[in-house]
């Protein structure tokens, strides 16, 4: 023991503590340990902060703004709506269909993230189905860690743990080297959890029992709107052909026109100087109640189209078109006019579709209507529009935002795009043709290009706080190992096991990765526990793989409390769990994992 290593091993014991206390946050105690470091004599400043450039640094940050593309297209969302109609009203179909979709999902993105994106989906079929969110919440976090044991680039140990055979010269892991065991750790989780679920709280939580927010349904039953939507197509040979809407006006004959379905289901705005064409599918509302159906086909002719089943108003549309709730203030220039004379749809680009005066809904003459202080409109159009209203229009006072603002995806029409780049990275990264950093990169540059992720979005995608994290703990492996640290703890932890027993040893491995992944983060142990590993497999005169996999697969095996990763820290809300429902279910699974690990591990990965 020198007195380097007693330095470096008193500053590594104050970072742990200062971890386990969560004061100061994690970043900071990683740039706290890149400053004092140095002064050890064991690091240069310049090795401290070189993690900045490693390139595995920018890869994980690369895969961060990747998965936002997925997750602003929709591509998850779609997924959660398959699941939920593939399940039907079986449960044990819905589990085994989440925790299979959300280990495959997460191959290719951060498991926090998956957990993220994945919470309101469960909620929403909790919702529909009358099912405890406690029972799904679980499973979720659980397929999540197991992704994380899917593929190289799954999670950021991953990729510290084949950094660290990389820098020593060893072999390093292939894209799909982890793949067999996860997909084996990811079937016994979906089979222990169908067992074990008995176990879960049956507890919804209070956040949807509570939720205040209104809702497309609630406004559609407030402004008495359920029967005024309907939709039209203009045929061949209508007199409205060519004619532009400032020519056409619909408003005075009252109806209004909420939007133009072109071509494969893309709406336009209404605007005055647009052009009518055969085909084209009108959404309209029905304000005077004296207009029919009849009427408007022979006047403008147009065929009326059936609405879906359990249709309500423009419910179907949510992802373009949205509502707001807005009222007058005193000081409006609004005040005394009539809602034709406001003129809301040439100023905002909104329609107004609701009016209340204190209880009442003024729905007859809606129009002619002249406003008053403390008016209520419920007004509709596109998100854009709205959000535009939100920041700069004074004369009306935004009240309510509905509960669907919540599920619109800013590039809902360009999944398919996101999919086929999401396919050209994976095909870039299995066969190698460009390093993987290069081929992520490549990706991230192609989601914007096609529209599926725009510059601001993509820069607050990148998790920062976990990429100080990770540069500031990789000079400590460099500082152990120079110092004979890892020597040490290699040479500990074999006088404790014996060397007659690989598998003692790799279970023991597994164990220690795991136990200290329940105080510090999972990247952290991982950085730390890697050269331990290796250096074993060098006293051992073995393969160091099988000893760096076991390493990977514990980091990712996080299931024993709500704080051992962000993945079960994010499902104790919405699940209303305890400390002691992940200790009941956590821990047995975990050593579920260890005995599969021990197991697989020297039989793929010869020792």
């Amino acid at each position: 023991m020198t007195a380097s290593l007693s330095l470096v091993l008193l500053l590594l014991a104050a970072a742990v503590a200062m971890f386990v206390r969560n004061r100061p946050r994690m970043d900071v105690v990683a740039l706290l340990v890149i400053a004092v470091l140095p002064f050890t004599g064991v690091v240069t400043i310049g090795e401290a902060i070189a993690g900045f450039s490693n390139p595995n640094i920018v890869l994980v940050a690369l895969l961060f703004v990747l998965g936002e593309g997925l997750v602003r297209t929709g591509v998850t969302r779609r997924l959660g709506d398959w699941i939920s109609s593939k399940a039907g009203g079986s449960e044990t179909r819905l589990m085994v269909l989440l925790m299979a979709s959300v280990g495959v999902v997460g191959s290719m993105m951060s498991s926090t993230a998956i957990v993220a994106i994945f919470i309101p989906v469960v909620l929403r079929i909790c919702q529909q189905g009358g099912i405890a969110a406690s029972k799904l919440m679980m499973p979720l976090s659980v397929a999540a860690l197991i992704s994380g044991m899917m593929t190289l680039v799954a999670t950021t140990p991953n990729l510290m743990v084949n950094a660290e055979l990389v820098r020593q010269g060893k072999p390093a892991f292939d894209f799909f080297t982890i793949t067999p065991f996860g997909i084996s750790v990811l079937v016994l989780g979906i089979l222990y959890m169908l067992v074990a679920r008995r176990w879960l709280p049956d507890a919804a939580p209070g956040t949807l029992a509570e939720r205040r927010r209104p809702s497309f349904r609630d406004w559609i039953e407030r402004y008495e709107l359920a029967n005024r939507e309907i939709r039209v197509r203009i045929k061949p040979g209508s007199p409205v052909l060519g004619q532009s809407m400032q020519r056409i006006d619909l408003r005075s004959a009252g109806v209004n026109l909420i939007a133009i379905e072109r071509g494969a289901g893309r709406l336009l705005r209404p605007a005055p100087t647009t052009e009518f064409q055969a085909g084209d599918i009108l959404l309209l509302d029905i304000i005077a109640p004296e207009v029919t159906i009849t009427e408007l086909a022979e006047t403008y002719g147009v065929e009326r189209l059936p609405l879906c089943p359990n249709h309500s108003y423009l419910t179907d549309r949510t992802q373009d078109l949205g509502m707001v709730e807005a009222i007058v203030p005193a000081e409006s220039s609004l005040v005394g006019l009539t809602l034709l004379e406001a003129r809301l749809r040439d100023d905002l680009g909104l329609t107004a579709i609701g009016l209340r005066r204190g209880s009442k809904v003024m729905g007859e003459d809606l129009l002619q209507q002249r406003l008053r202080v403390g008016d209520t409109l419920l007004l509709t159009g596109f998100w854009t529009e709205i959000q535009q209203l939100q920041r700069d229009f004074h004369d009306l006072v935004l009240l309510n935002l509905p509960v669907e603002l919540d599920d619109v995806l800013p590039a809902h029409d360009r999944a398919p795009q996101a999919l086929g780049i999401l396919a050209l990275v994976v095909v870039l990264l299995v066969t190698g043709l460009v390093p993987n950093v290069h081929a992520v990169l490549l990706g991230c540059l192609l989601m914007g290009a096609f529209k599926c992720i725009d510059v601001t979005s993509a820069y607050r995608a990148i998790h920062w706080q976990s990429l100080v994290l990770i540069v500031g703990m990789l000079p400590f492996a460099l500082a152990l190992e120079r110092t004979g640290g890892m020597d040490l703890a290699a040479q500990t932890l074999l006088g404790a096991v014996g060397e007659q027993s690989p598998r003692m040893v790799l279970g023991t491995i597994f164990v220690l990765t795991a136990v200290i992944g329940m105080f510090i983060s999972n990247t952290a142990t991982a950085i730390l526990m890697a050269p331990v590993a290796i250096a074993v497999a060098k006293y051992l005169e073995a393969s160091p793989l099988p000893f760096a996999m076991m390493v990977a697969l514990a980091a990712s095996a996080a299931f024993m409390t709500p704080v051992s990763s962000p993945v079960n820290t994010l499902v104790v809300g919405p699940g209303n769990y305890r400390f002691t429902d992940f200790l009941r279910l956590g821990v047995p699974f975990a050593l579920v994992v260890l005995v599969a690990s021990v197991v697989l591990v020297p039989l793929l990965l010869p020792l």
